[in-house]
């Protein structure tokens, strides 16, 4: 289908035509930081990172104080592609990088984990190719698009970038992380993406050169190439996500230094978010070189909450990390900078990545277009990254594949008129393990579970705008409010053939 639309244009010569209107569009850059929380930075309240170019651009930005992720890396990106719910795309956990099922076989497996009541689907590994991204209507509009570091939506050459509307990508694959953060990268430009052996088109640097800073050269020479012609940049960050390499001159300036707060004390974390905010500037400088920010639509976002599990003393999997395995001397050098720290601290929200209360979710965004929104301005609006697809789309003044289903709001609205967002709520589905769902609507946030997990009851209400770190369930307290989330988010789950977990008892 997707071969048949191009065809169209190329018969009937609209593809010139669109090319030419186009000139006329914003230009679009999406700067995602992987596994960076609400907390992580200046703007947001970090007291211990140091982030001037964040603090930059929230200076000329709509800041969000409301926005909202998936708990997991693939499930978002899946969501800004394709503007769909996970329970429509299917993505639902951070499975991007493993091999993909096969076509028509089915996600549930046959027997249930155990000590399980509930037999849950499994995440699809990759984007599907049928559905139509924002990049291809992009492109399909005369954008020059490029996809450049971290993808985690499909391990083999049919889901790669290139698949999805990129004609210009620097990646590789498989790649929940990023396949070193020193140079040499050991990426392969041919074979099969499989464990350590990564494929793609990213090549070797100068010895010990970083990631993140060659990331952002890719980048800068793709504006610098693109500059008198519409391009949409869609750069995803590899940092701050493990393994965690980090600059140590940067590391150093941080040992030691004491968050007034007494929150956060992560050196590695603090130097990890240093190199993504130079980049961050880099880029911003990039565009104001070309003159080009005053036509480009920003969008700085998070794919999921601050990690706050990995690397820690109770972590059983750190007795097997013993001399000789590719982890030893990075849990060494750990151990060196910051023994038994986590990764950050979400605090005051409660928990992190890959969990569904606020520390997983919640995300800092920031967005700008100079001229069209207000500089400095703030809302507190409950967005989604659901909601970047249709935004986009308004902004380039595009429409798509209008037979898609979408389930975002564009934000447009909010940003250039400060209007209010009309929506019931949103949702997150988060269906593997020990099963969960909630529902945010206005101030009051619901929670609800299959089994039990971690002592979590199995329906729990917050009242966000009175307990920020959700610590005082309110479900028996005000059932009229938590009846009538639970009917709303039954609702949707039905509405978007969610794969509901099976009882055991039920199976066939």
């Amino acid at each position: 289908m997707k071969k048949c639309v191009v065809l169209l244009f190329l018969l009937f010569g609209w593809q010139t035509d669109s090319v030419l209107e186009a000139r006329d569009r914003p230009n679009v850059v999406l700067f995602l930081v992987d596994d960076m929380g609400w907390m992580d930075s200046e703007p947001y309240g970090s007291e211990y990172y140091d982030t001037p170019n964040m603090s930059r651009l929230a200076e000329v930005s709509m800041r969000f104080t409301d926005a909202y992720a998936l708990p997991l890396c693939s499930p978002t990106r899946a969501t800004i592609l394709s503007g769909q719910y996970p329970t429509r795309h299917l993505v639902t956990t951070a499975s991007g990088h493993r091999p993909p099922q096969e076509p028509g076989e089915s996600l549930y497996p046959e027997k249930a984990s155990p000590n399980k009541r509930f037999i849950y689907a499994s995440s699809k590994n990759y984007l599907e190719p049928d559905l139509v991204t924002v990049a291809e209507i992009l492109r399909e509009a005369g954008y020059r698009t490029g996809h450049y570091g971290k993808w985690h939506l499909g391990s083999t050459q049919l889901h790669w970038p290139d698949r999805h509307g990129f004609e210009t990508t620097w990646f590789c694959t498989p790649d929940p992380g990023p396949p070193s953060y020193f140079s040499p990268y050991g990426v392969s430009p041919e074979g099969r993406p499989a464990g350590q052996n990564k494929v793609g088109n990213i090549t070797d640097g100068p010895e010990g050169e970083y990631i993140t800073d060659r990331l952002t050269e890719e980048a800068v020479a793709f504006i610098e190439e693109h500059a008198d012609e519409p391009f949409f940049l869609n750069l995803w960050q590899y940092g701050v996500h493990g393994p965690w390499g980090h600059k140590e001159e940067y590391t150093r300036e941080f040992a030691g230094k004491t968050d007034p707060r007494g929150e956060q004390r992560n050196p590695i974390m603090a130097s990890m978010l240093k190199s993504v905010d130079d980049s961050l500037g880099r880029i911003l400088d990039t565009l104001d070189e070309k003159g080009l920010t005053g036509k480009t639509l920003f969008i700085f976002f998070s794919d999921n909450g601050g990690n706050i599990h990995s690397i820690r003393d109770e972590d059983p999997k750190l007795a097997e990390i013993g001399p000789g395995h590719r982890q030893y001397d990075s849990v060494q050098d750990w151990k060196k900078w910051c023994p038994g720290e986590p990764p950050t601290n979400n605090a005051p929200l409660r928990e992190g990545k890959g969990r569904i209360y606020e520390g997983g979710q919640r995300v800092p965004l920031m967005i700008r277009w100079p001229g069209r929104i207000e500089e400095g301005s703030l809302s507190s609006e409950i967005v989604h990254a659901v909601d970047l697809y249709p935004t986009i789309l308004e902004a380039t003044g595009l429409k798509g594949d209008t037979s898609q289903p979408r389930d975002g709001i564009s934000l447009l609205p909010t940003l250039t008129e400060g209007a209010e967002i009309s929506r019931e709520a949103i949702f997150t589905w988060f269906p593997f393990s020990n099963g969960a769902a909630s529902v945010r609507g206005g101030d009051f946030k619901l929670i609800k579970r299959w089994e039990p997990h971690g002592g979590a009851e199995l329906v729990e209400l917050y009242d966000l705008e009175r307990d920020l770190g959700e610590t005082k369930n309110l479900a028996e307290q005000e059932p009229e409010i938590a009846g009538m989330l639970r009917r709303r988010l039954q609702a949707w789950l039905e509405k978007n053939n969610a794969q509901y977990p099976i009882p055991v008892a039920n199976k066939p």
